[in-house]
């Protein structure tokens, strides 16, 4: 049975939270500022921040959105609208449709995701702390109990380990 959540463990959530909402308002801030909206920065950084060996299919940009395929489908077509992006074929299955940037969706990227890293690089500190308050105090928690059941010289004293 786990131990009940005290009350720093809660202001630790509280503070993650907060800071993941403040920098994706930031983020979504930044988007429109450069003349996108949110939705369609996301998807021309899930586009360009691909993990290696995955391809921009509509159904990969769907499930790493978060969005139903045809949500999708909509956001593509606004950005192929505005030449952000382009639709291609598979060449060896043409049911397939791929999604490239266009130099005008990589510009358009460039500016905001150079916006996004540079925050990061200065208050990003302040998400990685509020992540380390949670994820070290067990670790804390468990150390400290393991020192406390420790002899003080390891040659003497109880055979407690």
């Amino acid at each position: 049975m786990s131990p009940e959540t005290k009350t720093e463990e809660y202001r630790a959530l509280a503070e993650l939270r907060y800071r993941i909402r403040h920098f994706l308002s930031e983020g979504d801030s930044a988007a429109r500022a450069a003349g996108l909206e949110p939705q369609q920065y996301l998807l021309l950084l899930m586009i360009r921040g691909l993990p290696a060996g995955r391809e921009a299919t509509i159904r990969t940009l769907a499930e790493r959105l978060a969005l139903k395929h045809h949500s999708a489908v909509e956001l593509i077509d606004r950005l192929e609208d505005h030449g952000y992006v382009k639709r291609a074929r598979g060449r060896s299955d043409r049911r397939r449709v791929l999604v490239s940037l266009l130099p005008r969706g990589e510009r358009m990227l460039e500016d905001v995701a150079r916006r996004r890293i540079n925050e990061l690089r200065s208050y990003g500190h302040e998400l990685v702390r509020a992540i380390d308050q949670l994820l070290d105090h067990p670790r804390r928690q468990k150390h400290s109990s393991r020192s406390r059941k420790r002899p003080a010289h390891p040659n003497k004293g109880s055979a407690v380990s």
